[in-house]
């Protein structure tokens, strides 16, 4: 089976990767929505939701580095497009019962192409910082859950997880 026909866009006839020709794509407004989550140990979770980490506020920090991220998403991931994002929202949300952190990423924009990997890269830079920061009082920390749970625009219209 080609890569076409198996609906691999980011593949030639032959095989080799490339990027997206969207050029004859409408420019139309698009949104994806983004969740994941850092799992951690009770008391880990009581030093970020009380502010009482060593190295700061946890989750401002991790929430200007989930948007930086979904900023420089082109340049991480080789063949997404650079895109014009019109807005980008990363909420941390403190979850006793993860116990944890919850990120939602939110990004926008108007263009020939989703972004849906910016909403992703969000919502994993956040993590890692959440991680980053308070690594020194819980190095079994799990990242997890991270998937697109909405995407509107464009050809292949709305998408929302189950």
């Amino acid at each position: 089976m080609s890569h076409a026909a198996s609906g691999l866009t980011h593949f030639d006839g032959k095989g080799d990767a490339h990027m997206v020709d969207v050029s004859d794509k409408p420019v139309t407004s698009r949104v994806a929505v983004a969740q994941g989550w850092v799992r951690m140990a009770p008391q880990t979770h009581d030093i970020i939701a009380q502010g009482r980490a060593k190295k700061g506020d946890v989750l401002g920090v991790a929430r200007l580095a989930g948007i930086m991220g979904a900023k420089h998403c082109a340049t991480l991931i080789p063949l997404c497009h650079p895109l014009p994002i019109t807005k980008v929202s990363v909420d941390l949300t403190p979850d006793a019962t993860l116990p944890g952190v919850r990120i939602e990423a939110t990004v926008k924009t108007t263009g020939q192409t989703g972004v849906e990997m910016e909403a992703l890269t969000a919502v994993n830079i956040a993590a890692l910082t959440v991680y980053d920061m308070s690594k020194a009082v819980d190095k079994d920390m799990e990242i997890g859950g991270i998937r697109v749970v909405l995407k509107d625009g464009g050809k292949s219209g709305r998408y929302e997880a189950k």
